[in-house]
């Protein structure tokens, strides 16, 4: 059985992402590094509720931010954020499907 603590930090993170616009703003991330200007024409949201969305996943450790002048540019902190949204939509093959 995992610690406590990693249940914890895992049942935040899937609260997280529990949120359309934060979904879309990770799969966005997942294809490479962008400012959040770019996020809000990606996602269709104002850039104020991209940042507001970023900080909580920044905060949550789910995504990282690099400054370039004044910008920041934004990417998924690894891999496995990348698998987890590919998993979690990945359409059922009719296979899968029993």
């Amino acid at each position: 059985m995992p610690d406590d603590p990693l249940v914890e930090r895992a049942a935040e993170a899937f609260r997280l992402l529990a949120d359309p616009t934060r979904i879309k703003i990770l799969w966005a991330l997942a294809q490479g590094e962008t400012s959040v200007a770019c996020l809000a024409e990606l996602v269709g949201a104002a850039p104020t509720a991209v940042s507001q969305h970023l900080s909580k996943l920044r905060l949550a450790g789910l995504v990282r931010g690099r400054r370039r002048g004044t910008f920041v540019h934004y990417t998924t902190v690894d891999e496995q954020i990348t698998q987890l949204l590919g998993v979690s939509l990945a359409r059922p093959t009719p296979a899968s499907r029993s």
